[in-house]
């Protein structure tokens, strides 16, 4: 994805993890009181659910009797586990190989059909939401198919945006379907209005740099996202919770647009506005996002000059291929959040993750060698751990805490470490604001997912270097109970032989520096198709709650490492 995270490879993936067989079942549908004195728990004002405190507050004590949550019968047996590991695989494995086979090489659309065909094999098995799947599976399928009958090729200036067209197409969707929610919209959309102090703050702390490194659009509720902002103005706001809840996921997993909170602000107030009209300006394109999702858009898209296909047609295409999906979402009892978003995490890989920009990026053997390589470390540990998932967030977890193992490693391999590069790229950010007020809002995103992953991958390879003492062989991090085998990295050439890729008696930089590129572009090594294979089976087994945003402190890494900026976090106070 574009701009997040994310998620990510982000999400609820990211916590600081107690053994895996501690973790609750985030979203059962049996009653809590079944479960209430093997899992501590955290409940939360307006909400009609409960959050196990390990996923959320990690500062709590670990329940010394824990087993996991509830189970579903047969549904939570291996077979789901192996099914999630190859659905994840085979998206992440289709973006891989195909960048692989067309580095260097033109984009056509035609080459991300690898990851559209992965996509279609996702099936849903008892227990889980049809109607779930299909918002997936078809939104890649008319995603694929649109932009097909626009554009041979994407632009590397334009494939950032092409996951922010399908949110705001499902919330035009839904308006129509559900006037209720429409007028909960637009009661909101007055509340921003009535939001002067809150915005112009806000605004004024992300052009300052004030909250250092962060992501715009997080996908969690981190200070300085729009998560964090909509949050405190929905808190505020007299409309049903439900809606509440899918208006905050629209703009997190769900991309509603790409617009990131205080650029409108930022471009003003360097235009010569007071900063009273600034704020002003800055109101009125955050009520638009809402108000008219699909034009605010387009000319979102107008501005930024966005030129490789029309995307007004596609947007209205999408609209008719994805109704019927929409539809059938509704009347299956799907929560609007998890509407909202799923149709969006999903496409990034068509023209975003396989495109011109990461052909070009991939030229580089060292980074294609990275990315590889953590996809290697990811399939060989989540098949080797199927048997001892307890739970479908134990998959979840697996995978990215694999890849954030592989990649503090590669950094390790060079002398880096997390916490170096963390202190390199935070102290480069408060730089980077005196030189480019003008830069755009999602700058640095990036630039935080990465050190996010890095840092958490560091905390496992610390725990291990210390198990491990003196003795010979090979690391062996754990993410809760399972043990990652790092083998896979050992086992390629290019990592292996970095004096082949600088003055070979002084290659000591060439992977961390490979690193460092791909602290811009962590999207395959987080990893998002994983991450968003593994979410839709997820919220497939718990679709009437939402998903998004995560509602846990995510250990942003520039917070624990740099920064005093917990204290404004939104993840507690989540709607």
């Amino acid at each position: 994805m574009a701009y997040h995270q994310g998620n990510t490879g982000s999400g609820i993936a990211r916590e600081r993890e107690p053994p895996s067989e501690l973790y609750g079942n985030l979203f059962s549908k049996e009653p809590i009181q079944q479960w209430k004195n093997s899992v501590r728990y955290s409940s939360y004002p307006e909400k009609n659910f409960h959050i196990p405190a390990q996923l959320t507050g990690r500062s709590e004590i670990p329940p010394e009797d824990g087993v996991g949550g509830p189970r579903r019968g047969n549904v939570m047996t291996s077979e789901l586990y192996k099914k999630m590991v190859h659905e994840a695989m085979a998206a992440q494995r289709a973006d891989v190989e195909k960048i692989r086979e067309r580095r260097g090489q033109p984009f056509v659309i035609d080459d991300a059909k690898a990851y559209l065909d992965a996509v279609r094999l996702m099936k849903p098995i008892e227990g889980q939401s049809k109607a779930v799947f299909s918002l997936h599976v078809e939104s890649v399928k008319a995603h694929f198919e649109a932009l097909g009958k626009l554009a041979k090729t994407v632009r590397p200036e334009d494939d950032p945006f092409v996951e922010h067209y399908q949110t705001p197409v499902v919330l035009e969707i839904l308006y129509d379907q559900d006037p209720s929610f429409k007028k909960s919209v637009d009661a909101f959309v007055e509340a921003i209005g009535r939001s002067e102090a809150l915005v112009g703050k806000e605004s004024a702390r992300r052009y300052a740099g004030f909250y250092g490194p962060t992501c715009v659009v997080d996908f969690a509720l981190i200070p300085g996202s729009t998560s964090n902002v909509v949050n405190q103005i929905l808190q505020k706001t007299d409309i049903p919770v439900s809606h509440k809840q899918a208006i905050l996921a629209s703009k997190s997993w769900g991309m509603n647009t790409s617009y990131g909170i205080g650029e409108v602000f930022a471009h003003e107030v360097e235009k010569g506005a007071t900063l009273a009209d600034a704020v002003r300006a800055e109101i009125r394109m955050l009520q638009s996002v809402y108000a008219e999702p699909v034009e605010t858009q387009a000319r979102l898209m107008d501005d930024a000059g966005m030129t490789s296909f029309d995307c007004r047609k596609y947007m209205a295409d999408y609209r008719k291929k994805m109704e019927p999906a929409v539809k059938a979402a509704v009347d299956d009892g799907v929560h609007y959040g998890n509407i909202a978003t799923i149709p969006a995490y999903c496409v990034g890989d068509i023209a975003h993750h396989i495109s011109q920009s990461t052909f070009n990026m991939c030229k580089d053997d060292v980074i294609m060698a990275v990315i590889g390589a953590a996809t290697d470390v990811m399939d060989r540990n989540l098949n080797a751990a199927v048997p001892k998932f307890k739970n479908e967030y134990d998959v979840l977890s697996a995978a990215t805490g694999a890849s954030a193992c592989a990649a503090e490693y590669i950094l390790e391999l060079d002398g880096f470490n997390a916490i170096m590069v963390v202190d390199l790229l935070t102290k480069r950010w408060h730089n980077y604001v005196q030189l480019y007020p003008r830069r755009g809002a999602a700058a640095e995103l990036h630039n935080c997912d990465f050190m996010d992953m890095i840092y958490r991958g560091w905390k496992y390879l610390d725990r291990a270097r210390r198990r491990q003492d003196g003795q010979a062989g090979m690391l062996r991090p754990r993410v809760g109970s399972i043990e990652i085998d790092l083998s896979p990295i050992h086992e390629n050439e290019v990592l292996m032989n970095p004096q082949r890729y600088a003055y070979p008696a002084c290659a000591i930089t060439v992977r961390a520096s490979a690193m460092l590129r791909l602290a811009d572009y962590p999207c395959l090594l987080t990893s998002e198709p994983v991450t968003a294979t593994l979410m839709t089976n997820i919220i497939a087994l718990h679709k009437e709650v939402v998903a998004a945003p995560a509602r846990i402190c995510k250990d942003c890494a520039s917070a624990a490492l740099m920064d005093f900026r917990h204290g404004y976090c939104q993840w507690k106070e989540a709607v």
